[in-house]
This record gives structure tokens, C-alpha cells and sequence, in this order.
């Protein structure tokens, strides 16, 4: 089966966990934010699509499915691709983990507009910096230190069992965009916390996923995402 995905194009974003699961599995998909009038095709196929639409992207086709929501997606790749366990307690322990990795997600992004996401950053930086300092003092020590546990329970190297799931492609993600958005914070808590930076690494190393991020598929971060580098937010 060959699959869609449909995301805004010139950012990683939300869409970039799907595609590191769609690029670990090697299945063909297309990528409608890499064609030409990328952003005009995925509204005008939003307004058509009566049955399941999406509430926002990034979705999914798979034949005649329309899969809506990160984690919704990744529960359905992982369960046809071997990226989660098969037993029902590992299935739903890898989607627990990605719907952290959500939660985890918001807050960045809402760190640099904690106000209204209509609204530009300079239009909420005196909140931006407060809420930043709760991400960099509270939130990120809670959230890293909570998956270097379950990497340290686990054993393995990976977030369940003996093998990768798209939840440690999702945590990747997260660490490389959080070494982009917050450098100098970054630093201070891998020095805490270092079984999530190994598997960051381990996930980098991978041949498909280390092809893909070489490839000019990979789009880079930028200010126009969820992981934004601003200096004053990284004090």
C-alpha cells in the first residue's frame, strides 16, 4: 500500500514524526509538502473530504482510510510495519509513550506563544520569556528524566522492549529539535540525563533514517515551527 501524507510544507513540524516511522519502514509514500502547490493541495483535499476529515495535519491515506492526529498515525503504522510490540501491553505502553512525547510537544510550542498561536512572537515575548523559564527549570527536567527512566528500566537501549518503535523515532525528533531550539539548555541536561541523548544516537545510526536525514527530504529547522530558536529564551 502506498500512503499520503499531507502536512504544511517548509517545516518539520508535527508531520516529521510520521515521515522518521514512514522512513525507518521503507514503504513508498508521497509527501504532498515536497510537490508542487503542496499547501493548496492539502486545503482544497481537507474541504473535500466529508466522511473523516481532519481537524488539522497532519493526516494520513492509506487507501480508502483517512488517519488524522500524530500518535492516531503512528498507531496505525506501527501496528502494520513492526514499529510497536504485537502483545496489547506493549501496543498501547509505545502509544502511552507517544502521546507523552505530545503532551511534551505542546509545551515547547508553547513556550514561544504561550498567549495565542494567531499572534507573532513579538507580540508575546514578555510571556514567552516566563513561560520558557518553567520549560528550561521544571517541565524539560520532568519529561527528559521520566523517558532516561523508562530507558534505564527497560535496558535495551529503546523505549519497549528489544527493538525500535516510533516512539524512540518520535523522542529523536524531540531531541533534535529541543538541541536546536534550546542549545545551551540542552547541554546542561544531557549532562543529568544521558540514556536519551544514546538514543538519539542509536536512532541516527540508523541506515534508513541516517539516508533520510542526508537526504533533501529532510527539511530544516526554522522560526516557523514548533522548535524555534530564539537566544532570550535559551538564558
Amino acid at each position: 500500500m502506498k500512503y499520503a501524507l499531507y502536512y504544511w510544507s517548509g517545516i518539520p513540524g508535527r508531520g516529521e514524526f510520521v515521515r522518521l516511522a514512514l522512513e525507518e519502514t521503507g514503504v513508498p509514500y508521497a509527501d504532498i509538502a515536497l510537490t508542487k502547490d503542496g499547501d493548496k493541495k492539502m486545503m482544497a483535499d481537507m474541504k473535500s473530504e466529508s466522511t473523516h476529515p481532519a481537524f488539522a495535519p497532519p493526516y494520513l491515506k492509506a487507501g480508502k482510510l483517512v488517519i488524522g492526529q500524530t500518535a492516531n498515525i503512528l498507531l496505525f503504522l506501527g501496528e502494520r510495519h513492526s514499529l510497536a510490540p504485537k502483545n496489547d501491553s506493549g501496543r498501547f505502553w509505545v502509544h502511552q509513550l507517544q502521546l507523552t512525547i505530545a503532551d511534551l510537544v505542546a509545551e515547547i510550542h508553547d513556550s514561544h506563544h504561550p498567549v495565542a498561536g494567531s499572534l507573532y512572537y513579538e507580540e508575546q515575548k514578555a510571556e514567552a520569556a516566563r513561560r520558557a523559564k518553567n520549560l528550561r527549570d521544571e517541565r524539560l527536567p520532568k519529561y527528559l528524566g521520566y523517558f532516561d527512566r523508562v530507558l534505564t528500566a527497560q535496558g535495551s537501549g529503546w523505549l519497549a522492549g528489544r527493538s525500535v518503535s516510533y516512539a524512540d523515532l518520535s523522542l529523536f525528533h524531540v531531541v533534535e529539535g529541543l538541541r536546536y531550539a534550546l542549545p545551551r539548555t540542552m547541554r546542561q541536561l544531557e549532562k543529568r540525563y544521558r540514556e536519551f541523548a544514546r538514543l538519539h544516537d542509536k536512532v541516527a545510526r540508523r541506515p534508513r533514517i541516517a539516508a533520510y536525514l542526508g537526504s533533501g527530504r529532510r527539511q530544516p529547522f526554522n522560526e516557523e515551527g514548533i522548535f524555534r530558536h530564539y537566544p532570550e529564551l535559551d538564558i
